[in-house]
């Protein structure tokens, strides 16, 4: 029997979250992130609405550029981007009571089978029976109806053509595409389009003329295979719509991390010693609030100023569950930073993050 997987996502969420309770946000351009500092910022954009992804301004951005281009549309006599820093608890809050709401269809009997996937706090995968159009209209509907907000869903035989479905027409889109129409839907889509092509395989990819899905279908398997490693073997089945992977019913936080941009680049180990506790410190309140028991892994990143980033693990022989074993591993990771081990060219430091992870419960 075929199987019938939908993916919800919700519409620019954090941006939507607030203009729904801000009223004089409405119709603004709104990009939640960092502070730009009227462009001197160092953070980056977390989400930008559609309004403001007219300017270009997109999540991920580096929030000084977003600031840039805001000026650049008020130079134009467009209104220009409000910059908010956003409000996780109240986005989980509000994530928590649509994931209500999409329980309550799946568990009513209205879908084949109750399984959901809460991948994030504004998407999920779940499973849906024969009447799977009429059933995501009425999700689709409460959610408006109760949250004000909207979202799109994508309806597949598998995770991945339901997720590059949701997204085809955003924002409060409804995209179905049976498994014999799945292969034909990707093929003139952007190789990007696929999860797990990043910037830089796009542009691996572009120098060698594969530019959309269809180009890539070209290849055979040991060609991909020889391109991309392990990964392109798989790629082989997924750009042809093809996706076995199961729904994790168990979804848990895979890590829990901080990181902090510091307004200048610097080298003071001081200064560098005493925000890297203060992340510590933030990681360990956030696990320990977590409901988990144990750590096993700590991992350090370092940005410089020139946007070089590296990462550093280290896992435990045991699991740990106490701040000291989390900072004095955090220091461990980042003394080789400070001298020729890790930095030989003495670079300043933009950014510092620290993360752990293969959590556990007793």
């Amino acid at each position: 029997m075929e199987r019938i997987i939908a993916h919800l996502d919700m519409d620019a969420f954090f941006a939507a979250v607030e203009e729904r309770d801000q009223p004089w946000l409405s119709g603004k351009p709104i990009v939640i992130g960092a502070d730009p500092n009227e462009g001197r910022g160092r953070g980056v954009v977390s989400t930008a609405n559609y309004k403001a992804r007219e300017y270009g301004i997109h999540s991920a951005m580096p929030i000084s550029t977003a600031w840039r281009l805001s000026e650049e549309a008020k130079k134009a006599a467009k209104p220009p981007a409000v910059f908010l820093p956003g409000n996780h608890d109240k986005y989980s809050e509000v994530s928590e009571r649509i994931m209500e709401i999409l329980r309550k269809y799946l568990s009513a009997g209205e879908a084949g089978s109750p399984i959901i996937e809460v991948a994030s706090i504004d998407e999920a995968y779940f499973e849906l029976g024969e009447n799977a159009k009429d059933t995501a209209l009425k999700i689709k509907k409460e959610i408006k109806e109760k949250e004000k907000l909207t979202c799109s869903i994508g309806i597949g035989p598998n995770k991945l053509i339901a997720k590059i479905a949701s997204d085809f027409k955003k924002p409060d889109g409804l995209t179905i595409v049976p498994e014999k129409e799945a292969e034909a839907f990707l093929e003139p889509m952007s190789v990007r389009k696929i999860p797990g092509i990043g910037p830089k395989t796009e542009e691996m990819l572009n120098t060698k003329g594969i530019k959309l899905i269809k180009d890539l279908k070209k290849y055979p398997r040991e060609k991909l295979e020889n391109m991309l490693g392990k990964w392109g073997a798989g790629l082989y089945d997924r750009i042809r719509g093809i996706d076995d992977s199961p729904l994790e019913t168990n979804w848990t936080a895979k890590s829990i991390g901080e990181q902090e941009t510091f307004n200048e680049d610097t080298l003071d180990l001081n200064f560098l010693g005493e925000r890297l506790e203060t992340i510590c410190r933030s990681v360990f309140e956030r696990f320990s609030e977590s409901g988990f028991d144990f750590f096993r892994t700590v991992v350090l990143t370092v940005r410089f100023a020139d946007f070089e980033t590296k990462t550093k693990s280290f896992t435990l022989k045991m699991p740990a569950s106490d701040l000291k074993t989390l900072s004095f591993r955090l220091t461990q990771l980042f003394l080789p930073f400070l001298d020729s081990r890790q930095n030989p060219a003495k670079k300043r430091v933009r950014l510092l993050g620290a993360r752990v992870e293969k959590l556990t419960c007793k």
